[in-house]
């Protein structure tokens, strides 16, 4: 994963809290693309992602969302292990978050109430969320994807790698997001990361 201090200063968090959460922790299946985030194999069968890997690509997802106003930018997250997460970064920061069923057409036709226009989609899990995936696509706007070790990289423009799945993983995800985006636009995270985790 990592070795030195040096390295381990420059993280987004102590890397105590990256594998006190599991975040490094993949599945057992591997597709082809997420193999180079992979650090090694345990002897259980499930992958282990790269440390550093997963906090370069966060910085670039930070990087990327920073370049948008919160109304600009929309989460998608499917599965209920991230909703408490997603609702909480949603209220932190402004951004529009859909945690549970997406709406179709919101994106794509105007004769909806609730259509709006986006310009950065982030979606917690590649697989359920195809969706908005599709959506993004059609009107050509960029995707931010975290991916688990079993996730494909089709359509996605920025992948994170990470585990998707569970609730304390995705809880430090979007604290660091939350806290991240706020910085940039000179504003303090008032939440804690308690107020973005479920318990297993």
């Amino acid at each position: 994963m990592v070795n030195t201090t040096t390295e381990e200063q420059q993280f987004l968090v102590p890397l105590d809290e990256y594998l006190k959460v599991g975040i490094h922790i993949g599945t057992k299946y591997r597709t082809k693309y997420m193999e180079q985030f992979i650090y090694k194999v345990r002897s259980d069968g499930l992958s282990v992602l790269n440390i550093q890997s997963i906090d370069n690509r966060l910085r670039q997802a930070i990087n990327l969302m920073n370049q948008y106003a919160p109304d600009e930018i929309i989460v998608v997250c499917k599965r209920e292990n991230g909703w408490k997460s997603v609702k909480a970064f949603a209220k932190a920061t402004g951004i529009r978050a859909f945690a549970g069923r997406y709406p179709p057409g919101i994106l794509t036709n105007k004769n909806l109430k609730s259509f709006f226009e986006t310009k950065l989609i982030l979606v917690v899990d590649p697989w359920s969320e195809k969706n908005s995936i599709k959506d993004a696509i059609r009107i050509g706007v960029p995707v931010i994807a975290l991916c688990d070790t079993n996730n494909e990289s089709n359509n996605i423009d920025l992948v994170v790698p990470c585990n998707n799945k569970g609730k304390k993983s995705l809880g430090l995800i979007f604290y660091i997001f939350a806290k991240e985006y706020l910085k940039n636009r000179n504003k303090n995270l008032k939440e804690k990361i308690d107020d973005f985790t479920d318990e297993e």
